[in-house]
């Protein structure tokens, strides 16, 4: 029986990650991918989608140039979605080496293209062939999967998830959005901006459930300027086939509303992969949230480790990257690394884009923390004005009668680059008067970090405080007569 220091199930971020930094250790390690290299974010999320977005995006500058003074620009016709579709694939294509089956070979990884099942605590089976492998360790990496809501009708009309739509190459005239979360306003921005006619149906009350109203606003604002049809609070609850079309009822506050579409998008969350794994018979506890891990990443099987989606939400790729390495830390020296979930930050890549680290307001209510909030706007911020991107603001949140930031908001074109700044400070201690302090280069969007700072400064300038200075200030002129 082949012997391994790790054995790792899943080829996607979390897998590949500590399946690299391992074999870059000296380790000896296998790796077990079913599917295809690279796992969601590769082949299904985080590149085909953003591509896609710039696709959209550059599509969406022209439509907009006569706000900038441009013109003789013709009108931007619905897009051929199959050329936009070959760019998204050429991004794949090039980013799809760094994760090949070469390159993780060429680090010394064993790479079987194979299903696996646990057969003991140490002992994994290779679907493929039947073989049995030894590890000291074992991490599960399986993923995660679209999760697709029981409405009557929808497998006999059919639909697309963020698994099929990158296949598509004509473009639907009308689309449903099931979901208004990151993957459903991201894909249903690009599709409308590329032409198509959407409708965003989602059952929270405003769409980013996960933000603060004010932020989400900001965005919904945005998608019903650019066309969009936002119905939240709404269910669909059957679908049927109308001709070649698609009619679907829709729940909504004000009553049953029926919609036909050329096309469905299901964007209504994900579903870890924790089916065929073997989980039962070796005892490793998982509910419909994904495999129950502790801190450090660890099953209540000891030498069964969980990182990225199987192990349940916040499913982002920079935390199953994250996972990866405190796993391996884990695994192959003594010690006990955790995951800093504190400061895990995230973007949802509209335009604008939402992001945010930590706390919002309606958590540290819900945890009935005492809070600050300061806001800075980019309507007063020069750069921004210049680009013609003044929507949106940045927000901090800190605990009341300390500097100590909680959590930080931003909703605005460059969010997510912009969003570094904050974490660092809230992962190292820093107050926003830090933020005030420090030189920002101007013009730029960054200076709205010093702005964030200013307005916590001026808070601390009471009018108490204000007329102590005054009565200063007063004394010393009269001490130069």
């Amino acid at each position: 029986m082949e012997q391994y220091n790790l054995i790792v199930i899943g080829g996607g971020t979390g897998g590949l990650t500590v399946a690299a930094v391992a074999a870059l250790l000296g380790a000896r390690v296998v790796l077990l991918e079913k599917r295809r290299m690279g796992g969601d974010c590769l082949n299904y999320g985080c590149v085909p989608s953003k591509a896609l977005l710039k696709a959209a995006k550059v599509a969406n500058t022209v439509r907009t140039a006569s706000e900038y003074g441009l013109t003789g620009i013709p009108p931007v016709p619905p897009q051929e979605l199959k050329s936009v579709m070959d760019y998204v694939r050429g991004v794949q294509a090039r980013i799809a080496p760094h994760d090949s089956v070469e390159r993780f070979t060429d680090l010394g990884v064993e790479v079987f293209l194979s299903g696996a099942r646990l057969r003991s605590p140490h002992e994994v089976e290779v679907i493929a062939d039947g073989r049995i492998l030894w590890g000291r360790h074992i991490v599960l990496a399986a993923g995660s999967r679209p999760r697709i809501p029981d409405i009557r009708g929808l497998e006999e009309v059919g639909f697309l998830t963020n698994e099929t739509i990158f296949d598509c190459d004509t473009l639907p005239e009308s689309l449903l959005v099931i979901g208004g979360g990151p993957i459903g306003t991201e894909l249903g921005q690009a599709f409308s901006r590329l032409g198509s006619r959407v409708t965003i149906a989602s059952s929270s009350h405003h769409i980013l459930p996960r933000e603060d109203m004010d932020i989400a606003e900001v965005l919904a604002r945005q998608l019903r300027q650019e066309g969009i049809s936002l119905w939240d609070r709404s269910r669909v609850v059957w679908a049927a086939r109308q001709n070649e079309k698609k009619q679907l009822g829709v729940q909504t506050p004000e009553g049953e509303r029926s919609i036909v579409v050329d096309e469905i998008l299901i964007a209504a969350g994900r579903q870890p992969n924790t089916e065929g794994l073997g989980l039962d018979e070796v005892g490793v506890a998982f509910d419909e949230r994904g495999v129950r891990i502790n801190s450090r990443c660890r099953t209540n099987v000891p030498s069964i480790w969980a990182v990225g989606d199987v192990a349940g939400p916040p499913f982002f790729s920079h935390w199953a990257s994250h996972q990866a390495r405190v796993v391996a830390r884990n695994t192959l020296f003594p010690g006990s690394s955790s995951c800093d979930d504190d400061t895990l930050p995230w973007t949802t890549f509209t335009q604008p884009e939402v992001a945010r680290v930590g706390l919002s307001e309606a958590e540290a209510q819900a945890r009935s923390i005492p809070y600050h909030v300061f806001t800075s706007l980019f309507s007063e911020n020069d750069r921004a004005i210049c680009d013609g991107e003044g929507a949106g603001f940045a927000k901090v949140l800190t605990r009341k009668g300390t500097g100590k930031i909680l959590g930080a908001a931003i909703v605005h074109m460059h969010a997510g680059e912009l969003l570094a700044e904050l974490t660092v400070a809230k992962k190292y201690g820093l107050s926003p008067a830090k933020l005030s302090s420090a030189m920002h280069v101007y013009p730029t969007l960054s200076d709205v970090h010093r702005a964030l700072g200013d307005a916590y400064l001026l808070e601390k300038i009471t009018p108490r405080l204000r007329s102590i200075l005054t009565w200063v200030f007063a004394w010393v002129r009269r001490g130069n007569h």
